[in-house]
């Protein structure tokens, strides 16, 4: 198995775009961003007319949304799309981006949360992109944003972090895929569906009930999506929900619970999801999972 169609990596003087393909935002809210990419980076940022647009919770109609992300699809210029931000609306207007001239010629795609949607059509295609930062929380981490940088510009970086005792022992190596849990869930059966044998599958969700979380995995386990997979990569669930009555699990329980019959590794707590910290992953590349009694790591 081998890595997905990379597109061309950025160089200083590149133009770049900001979209909102979800909810809605001031461009007050990026501005920091945006000096951020120009100066640092040494790239100009176009902005689409969906930032600053507001439809109820969303960043315009889904006219606007859909118009402004497929002008930046086929504007040749443009190298590289930034999602503003995450919140809900990519799938409202999948199925109706042209993808014809994006084929053509490549470009990243950044974001992640609701973003996840975009990845897994991209994927589907034959394409990496990138789950990483969004101009609306670059500034939460610094070293979050530099490792997107380093994947835009063409390098590599690799990951290390301790290890916990409820991780899964082992070494596997494929393709990553994967983002936000409610998302690849909610994708099952659409043309956008994640495929996963042989893969290193990353999850991260925000504010869900734990019996949902429970629901989910097994719906991903019924859909065949945990069985043959060459590892998992559990990243953050932040601020999960318990009804009035308890549901009896942690969510570190569930997880094993519904993985407990597979050999492959398995790390907790991997700094990838809505919290500040928020390393880039480049989706559709080849990578190796180590998992050990002492560190995980991570290698692309």
């Amino acid at each position: 198995m081998n890595s997905l169609i990379a597109p061309p990596y950025l160089k200083k003087g590149d133009k770049v775009a900001i979209v909102a393909l979800a909810s809605k935002l001031n461009l007050d809210d990026i501005l920091p961003a945006i000096n951020l990419i120009e100066e640092n980076w040494g790239v100009e940022v176009i902005i689409g007319e969906s930032v600053g647009a507001a439809y109820f919770n969303f960043a315009g109609i889904d006219e606007i949304r859909l118009r402004d992300f497929q002008k930046q699809l086929d504007n040749k210029e443009i190298k590289a799309i930034f999602s503003a931000r995450g919140g809900y609306g990519s799938s409202r207007i999948i199925d109706a981006i042209d993808f014809t001239e994006f084929k053509k010629n490549s470009k990243w795609i950044i974001g992640f949360s609701d973003i996840t949607v975009i990845h897994c059509q991209l994927q589907a295609m034959g394409f990496q992109s990138l789950h990483a930062p969004m101009p609306k929380t670059f500034m939460r981490d610094y070293f979050s944003v530099q490792t997107l940088e380093t994947f835009l510009f063409g390098k590599s970086i690799d990951y290390k972090i301790p290890s916990k005792d409820i991780n899964k022992q082992g070494r596997g190596e494929g393709q990553i895929v994967g983002g936000n849990f409610c998302i690849l869930a909610h994708l099952i059966g659409s043309e956008s569906d994640l495929i996963t044998d042989g893969k290193i599958l990353f999850i991260e969700d925000i504010s869900e009930y734990l019996y949902n979380i429970d629901r989910m995995m097994i719906q991903l386990k019924r859909a065949g999506k945990l069985e043959n997979l060459a590892g998992l990569i559990v990243g953050n669930f932040s601020d999960l929900k318990e009804n009035d009555e308890p549901f009896g699990k942690t969510f570190y329980e569930i997880i094993t619970e519904h993985t407990a019959e597979y050999n492959y590794p398995i790390c907790f707590d991997f700094p990838v999801g809505h919290e500040s910290i928020n390393w880039a992953i480049p989706c559709g590349s080849m990578a190796i999972l180590s998992v050990d009694n002492e560190s995980t790591t991570l290698n692309f």
